[in-house]
């Protein structure tokens, strides 16, 4: 069962403006990845739902931020259906991430007041997917939808609009500020974060470093 409730999640998101997206197959990479977010200051981690047995890989990250990590906040992205989103409600979501709109999804996560958060690519479907209750939609893939012109372009009409773009977000100052200039509630950002050594394994030093450093601008950009 989610220990946070959506609102609770929503304004984490918006805290830290930063929400690191990861796969990986292997548990203890996962762990290492995650303690490395957390330490850099990182509150929300979005696990994505791409390879076999994922499912069981998250619940044993579940476990561990429960017991190592207080207050992380674990959601799983890259849901597209309403079965799989039960599936991952039951072992501790937070929230769900699709990169799509499915009103079964929401349903099923509004009955928990769980946070869901669909794939939105116009002002239309981003005012059904609140209809459907969702607090903060995603822009997927960021970059291509309209990148952060078209975040600005829809918060004229929807200023209410809490988006989150993932797909075509740096962690660099220059991106960064184009992103949140243009309003957005926070950013995902996926493989960029994540520093690899020349052996293909991951840099957890650096993993934490870039998290620390992206987190840091964004703060900087809100003064």
């Amino acid at each position: 069962m989610a220990q946070y409730s959506r609102i609770a999640v929503a304004e984490q998101m918006k805290a830290t403006g930063i929400v690191p997206v990861f796969y990986h197959a292997d548990v203890q990479t996962c762990k290492d990845i995650l303690k490395a977010c957390y330490d850099g200051g990182a509150r929300v981690f979005e696990f994505t739902n791409r390879g076999d047995f994922a499912h069981e890989v998250f619940a044993e990250l579940v476990k561990y931020a429960t017991k190592e990590l207080p207050g992380m906040m674990l959601g799983v992205g890259s849901v597209i259906d309403a079965g799989t989103t039960a599936l991952y409600l039951q072992l501790g979501a937070n929230f769900i991430v699709s990169p799509l709109i499915n009103a079964e999804m929401a349903k099923t996560c509004n009955r928990r007041k769980v946070a869901w958060m669909p794939g939105c690519g116009s002002v239309t479907e981003i005012n059904y997917a609140e209809e459907l209750g969702a607090e903060v939609v995603k822009i997927f893939p960021g970059s291509q939808v309209g990148g952060p012109s078209f975040v600005k372009a829809v918060k004229g009409p929807l200023p209410w609009s809490s988006i989150m773009p993932t797909g075509g977000v740096s962690p660099t100052q220059e991106n960064l500020k184009e992103w949140f200039e243009a309003g957005v509630h926070c950013v995902g950002i996926g493989s960029k974060l994540f520093q690899k050594k020349e052996d293909g394994s991951f840099d957890i030093q650096k993993v934490e470093a870039k998290v620390k450093e992206a987190i840091q601008i964004v703060e900087s950009l809100k003064k």
